[in-house]
């Protein structure tokens, strides 16, 4: 395949249409013709549902988010995957969403909630049904129907914690959980938090559905030889953030990885040994599933804030391939129309900006420029506000494909930096939270495209004359990258003299890459991790601790930002 075509092999989902159509086609075209070819080739709902029957292997294996609850139809329904998130008014609206065992047939399903674990309120979920039908590499049609409940609470008071469980009409009670709103931003009222962030997950554990899976088709054991498979990194991640306890935490990209091959192209189930033809991206509903089990243990508790990258272009559905999204999940939907992973939310002192960088990048170009431009507009108008905004110091950015890193995989985006990196600028963004690179890196404050200053370990940073840091933390779970041939990791105690990387590259327009030089990388670490922020307003100056930790609980990079309060 021609390195200028939209959807460079192997980096875009493939789901099943022919190679030579796919190079050149946008997601929503590959979507039109997905579903222009199961008009031709239906799947019955009753086949569906016999799928959803057989996730009682699933469950019996652990791999469900509902344990050892049979999935059947006859069995009683069941709620699990539970993850919260902010809503358009983060400092007072919380959205609480799950997943059902199987379809609701009628049954109900109730958030209870409250100030106090008596709760005392109750409101009737909204049950969204998410169809599946996916080509498979057998000839067949992979059928999954998955159905997600969401519950929206407004006019709660900002950090107050407040309690919830999910109940169904037939007998289901959950156990009582809380989860708190954002800190309002008003300066009299701010305290210390901490928010955390990574990207490029997936799960360590094998999806049970449909049948035959096998570990390393849809999970993170596709390890490369330097990755043991034994060791689950995906989960001891999840284990620190726990232990971290984050108000709230972000995620760059990259989520689940139902879709391994990433490139936003048609989609395509294919089976244990099956062969993915060219011009298709794998995919497997039932990915999900596991991931939301996973996740549980944070997502339950804590705001979870997810933007898009390229492994969640999901070609199977529409709007951009981002409409299993749009029922798994509960954006802010305050962004531009018709980029739902585009939005923002502030807590306390600090302005939070979710970026689809799928809309700029030069990489992969399936969903490139389908805002008409709309985004950037939008992401003008919002840096502007914030940075007038007297009550917020700091502005973090977070998005996928990377302005700034060094890897072989993927490197810079030169798309990302010609649509946003001037705007970054000339509003003084403080932290870039960049994903799409399994690795850790960390640039030197960079201003007009150069490093103004070295910034090593344990630096103090002022964003307002020294720029904007960029972070690369795709060390979530999927199996590590190579940096640059001869380029050598550096970290605390592991100090290069000299840590630029001279033969790195850079995404052009045309999808080719250009050599560069980087001498703004700093500090590099190939190993799973994620970051701790710690924020500490104040009346005067404000400082962040931005601190790099590994899937152990070893701190490895710290910088200190300071910011003067505005009068």
């Amino acid at each position: 395949m021609p390195s200028n075509s939209l959807n460079p092999a192997g980096d875009v989902p493939d789901t099943g249409i022919p190679a030579t159509l796919a190079a050149d086609m946008t997601i929503a075209e590959q979507h039109a013709w997905h579903r222009a070819r199961l008009r031709r080739h239906p799947v019955s709902r009753r086949n569906v549902l016999r799928g959803a029957a057989a996730a009682a292997a699933v469950a019996a294996a652990g791999t469900s988010p509902f344990g050892r609850r049979a999935y059947a139809e006859d069995a009683q329904l069941a709620v699990g995957g539970r993850h919260v998130g902010y809503g358009p008014d983060a400092a007072s609206q919380l959205r609480f969403a799950a997943q059902l065992s199987r379809p609701p047939a009628g049954t109900k399903v109730f958030l209870d909630h409250g100030p106090t674990p008596a709760l005392g309120g109750s409101i009737e979920a909204e049950v969204r049904n998410l169809l599946t039908q996916v080509p498979s590499s057998d000839g067949g049609v992979l059928a999954a129907e998955q159905f997600y409940v969401h519950a929206p609470v407004d006019g709660l008071p900002g950090r107050v914690p407040h309690f919830y469980r999910w109940r169904t009409s037939d007998g289901f009670v959950g156990d009582i959980k809380s989860a708190a709103p954002a800190m309002p931003s008003a300066r009299a009222a701010i305290l210390p938090f901490r928010f955390t962030m990574m990207g490029d997950q997936g799960t360590d554990q094998t999806p049970g559905q449909p049948l035959g899976v096998a570990p390393g088709d849809y999970d993170d054991k596709y390890y490369k030889p330097d990755n043991d498979p034994a060791v689950p990194h995906a989960s001891n991640v999840i284990r620190q953030i726990v232990a971290a306890e984050p108000d709230f935490h972000i995620l760059a990209g990259d989520i689940a990885y139902a879709d391994p091959s990433g490139g936003g192209k048609p989609n395509q189930f294919v089976a244990h040994g099956g062969q993915l033809p060219s011009g298709f991206d794998k995919y497997n509903p039932y990915v999900w599933d596991v991931y939301f089990g996973a996740i549980e243990a944070s997502a339950s508790q804590t705001p979870w804030m997810f933007t898009t990258g390229n492994h969640d272009m999901e070609a199977t559905y529409d709007t951009h391939g981002y409409g299993g999204h749009l029922a798994r999940l509960d954006f802010p939907g305050n962004g531009p129309a018709g980029c739902p992973s585009a939005y923002s939310f502030t807590y306390g002192n600090v302005a939070v900006l979710s970026l689809d960088a799928n809309d700029v990048t030069y990489e992969i170009r399936a969903n490139t420029g389908y805002s008409g431009g709309a985004q950037t507009s939008w992401v003008e108008r919002s840096l502007a506000a914030y940075r007038a905004d007297p009550d917020i110091d700091f502005i973090v950015c977070f998005f996928h494909h990377c302005a700034y890193s060094t890897t072989e995989s993927h490197a810079s985006d030169g798309g990302v930096r010609d649509a946003w990196a001037g705007l970054f600028d000339r509003y003084q963004v403080d932290l870039v939270l960049q994903g799409h690179n399994h690795v850790y890196e960390r640039t030197d404050p960079i201003r007009a495209g150069a490093a103004t200053k070295v910034a090593g370990d344990n630096s103090i940073v002022y964003p307002e004359t020294d720029g904007t840091i960029y972070y690369t933390v795709g060390g979530g779970g999927r199996p590590r990258y190579e940096f640059q041939s001869g380029s050598q990791e550096t970290f605390r105690g592991h100090e290069l003299p000299d840590t630029a990387v001279p033969n790195s590259y850079v995404w052009t327009p045309g999808g080719d890459k250009q050599d560069e030089d980087a001498v703004w990388s700093r500090v590099r670490f190939r190993n799973y991790s994620f970051l701790r922020v710690d924020v500490r307003p104040g009346i005067f100056s404000s400082e962040m601790d931005v601190i790099a930790v590994d899937e152990y609980g070893r701190e490895f990079d710290r910088v200190t930002f300071r910011r003067m309060a505005v009068a």
